[in-house]
């Protein structure tokens, strides 16, 4: 038998949101580490988009890595609300839509790629199920869909919408999850609906999380969809981050973080889709500068569907507010290498908008959260990571999601989270379950098995 009729190659379709992105971008680092030929396919703009903003390896020096440039029609790209009443990112929609027009050229990638190789593996975002629709019509292909929410999120999501079945697991109770009021427009809902109707056709699930954290709710996914495999293949980030990118130059943020003390350095930021009104920023604002600790503050407007074109809201600062601050804290106006501020030992809390991707980033890097979900799967993600594996601290309770988070309790929550004993116990809390998650990629251990299951199947 040739190599040729021998290979296998695996086909990444990922959704064009930076969190949705970067999670499908390290996945195949992984799958390239054994070997097997990546392509990576979407719009020439979310390619670029996530090719940039990769940190901890450099995807165009990895032979065996492809990325396919598909053209779509223009769409709309608006900027985002923050006046808006639900804050999940409605202005994304049209540039979601868009994603419809990626299914012929997806397909035609597909069936040229199954000429070539004997089993074309396909990994979508299960965001993505209508842009594979086809597949089962391609010779010796087959898909799986990957999740970029937690197993907890999940588990709660198709428990709630099958009517809310008995277990066998102990679980949160169903007054600890939070509802899904506020977390998602009309529209995206829809989308979702539409998306899901095609995944019945997939050979199985992936998850960016690891068994060592989420093991009950992977499990309970199993028994929930029995007739498909399941593997927790997290955490994809890498865990060790190198010193300097590919060209030798690091983020002024960084240089900045080299001159502080261990643990003494708050890092805020709430990922690329939330926008904020200037009210919570002032207050926000005051809050951290009352508090007395250092920090670094990413703040900057929620990114549009394309990135690179467009004026961008310049959020405002009270006035002198960084003269002010100047001694104790650094303000980002652009976008910032959160990997690498996260795995800098001066880092010694996060407050988050609890988006998946953040969680799993804070979580190897064993630094613990102030939670401050916005929208989607990050109420969920919040009491996750501050009830059930305790490894942070509200700052933001969903049920209270209409109000404005006050300079006081801003200021109280950085100071328990950075100066109280408390802190001290979470921080310890998230260095041990950081280093059990580090262990589990190690030869024979219980993620690395999950690896070599998952490879072992798809080149049987």
């Amino acid at each position: 038998m040739t190599n040729q009729e021998n290979s296998v190659i695996v086909v990444m379709v990922p959704f064009p949101a930076q969190g949705h992105l970067n999670q499908l971008l390290h996945l195949s680092r992984i799958i390239l580490s054994y070997g097997i030929p990546v392509h990576y396919v979407g719009t020439s703009t979310h390619n670029r988009q996530a090719k940039v903003r990769v940190h901890g390896w450099d995807p165009v020096a990895v032979a065996g890595f492809h990325f396919h440039d598909c053209q779509v029609p223009p769409f709309a790209s608006p900027p985002p609300n923050p006046n808006a009443a639900i804050k999940f990112p409605s202005h994304l929609q049209p540039c979601f839509d868009a994603c419809y027009y990626l299914r012929k050229p997806v397909t035609e990638l597909l069936r040229m790629l199954s000429s070539q190789a004997r089993k074309v593996v396909i990994i979508h975002d299960s965001m993505m199920g209508s842009v594979v629709q086809d597949v089962g019509s391609i010779p010796n292909t087959e898909s799986y869909a990957f999740h970029t929410v937690s197993a907890f999120s999940l588990f709660f999501y198709l428990w709630e919408s099958t009517g809310k079945p008995q277990v066998n697991a102990e679980m949160l109770g169903e007054n600890d999850v939070p509802s899904l009021e506020g977390c998602f427009t009309e529209d995206f809902l829809e989308f979702i609906a539409l998306q899901h109707r095609y995944l019945n056709v997939t050979s199985g699930s992936i998850y960016n999380t690891s068994k060592v954290i989420e093991g009950t709710y992977v499990e309970l996914l199993r028994q929930h969809m029995k007739e498909k495999q399941h593997w927790a293949l997290g955490p994809f980030n890498p865990l060790k981050v190198p010193e300097k990118n590919s060209c030798g130059s690091r983020h002024y943020c960084l240089e900045w973080l080299d001159e502080q003390e261990m643990n003494s350095v708050l890092y805020v930021s709430f990922g690329t889709t939330t926008t904020m009104g200037d009210e919570q920023i002032q207050e926000l604002a005051i809050g951290l500068r009352r508090s007395n600790q250092k920090f670094i503050w990413v703040l900057r407007d929620a990114d549009t569907g394309d990135v690179f074109n467009g004026e961008v809201r310049r959020p405002e600062l009270p006035k002198g507010y960084q003269d002010s601050v100047k001694d104790k804290g650094l303000v980002v106006r652009d976008w910032a290498p959160q990997l690498e501020i996260l795995a800098h030992p001066a880092i010694g809390g996060f407050v988050s908008h609890c988006g998946w991707n953040s969680c799993m980033e804070s979580i190897t890097m064993g630094v613990p959260i102030g939670a401050w979900p916005v929208h989607s799967d990050q109420p969920r993600n919040a009491v996750l990571i501050t009830k059930l594996l305790k490894l942070g601290i509200t700052i933001k309770d969903w049920a209270r999601r209409d109000e404005v988070v006050t300079a006081a309790v801003v200021e109280d929550a950085v100071k328990r989270l950075m100066a109280s004993k408390e802190g001290d116990e979470i921080r310890k809390r998230a260095a041990e379950v950081s280093g059990a998650v580090r262990q589990s990629v190690a030869e024979g251990e219980v993620c690395r098995k999950e690896w070599d299951s998952f490879i072992t199947h798809i080149i049987r």
